[in-house]
């Protein structure tokens, strides 16, 4: 079953017209200020009914990350699996992605463990493609793959975190089907295009090798020394006593 046929059948259940309603509350208001009133209201059901499906507000929304996980990864692989040629299948993987973008946006600068479940999945899954290759990719060209693939992901979720301000300068909401075409051309020009002199490239390379090289810690990072993946933890690990 497809992505799309599994929401088409899946949206038939008021558990999914609650789910979906929470994505959009949660989006708009946060985990902090959506309630399960309000949610209940936008999904036209009693806050009781709410309750009987989710039992509570966090449970509602760790089933909306989860949800949100699945489209995304599911869509990828499909893509992946040549869907993409199928007729129908570009539009409405986008309109289903596009139904979800706001709430990560929301989640990525909440900090949700979800929203750095995801970012991080998304580097891994990036960075397979980086080593592996895929139909339509060709190799990156790059010694430190995992990093590619970190920045990749970062510059391609920093559209949807800033999509207000692109909003504003594109003139249209690029989370929504009139606004996101002219984002995402824009995105295909810049993966597209060569900028840079190879000149300016190389001499940058040299400074930034040696800046890397000469750093505390050389030029191999441990990964076991990486920041932690969300604010709390982050300020866990910051009140922490030491060992």
């Amino acid at each position: 079953m497809t992505v799309n046929e599994s929401r088409a059948s899946d949206d038939l259940t008021a558990r999914a017209r609650i789910r979906d309603a929470a994505l959009r509350e949660f989006a708009e208001h946060g985990v902090s200020g959506a309630t399960i009133r309000g949610i209940a209201k936008a999904a036209g059901v009693s806050p009781g009914l709410v309750q009987h499906h989710f039992g509570s507000k966090e449970a509602l929304r760790r089933a909306c990350d989860e949800y949100v996980m699945k489209v995304i990864r599911e869509t990828k692989q499909e893509a992946l699996k040549g869907a993409v040629a199928t007729p129908g299948f570009l539009p409405g993987a986008i309109t289903l992605a596009l139904s979800v973008q706001r709430y990560v946006a929301r989640a990525l600068v909440d900090g949700s463990e979800a929203a750095a479940r995801l970012f991080d999945e998304a580097v891994a899954f990036t960075e397979d493609l980086i080593v592996n290759g895929a139909e339509g990719l060709a190799p990156a060209k790059t010694a430190d793959p995992h990093a590619y693939a970190a920045v990749m992901c970062a510059m391609s979720l920093g559209t949807v975190v800033l999509h207000e301000h692109m909003t504003r300068n594109l003139g249209a909401d690029p989370l929504t089907p009139a606004g996101y075409p002219r984002m995402a051309l824009a995105l295909l020009d810049i993966l597209s295009d060569d900028l840079m002199d190879p000149a300016l490239v190389a001499q940058g390379r040299a400074v930034l090798e040696e800046m890397r090289a000469s750093a505390p810690g050389g030029a191999e990072s441990d990964p076991d020394q990486r920041i932690p993946t969300s604010d709390a933890a982050a300020r866990k690990a910051d009140s922490d006593p030491p060992a």
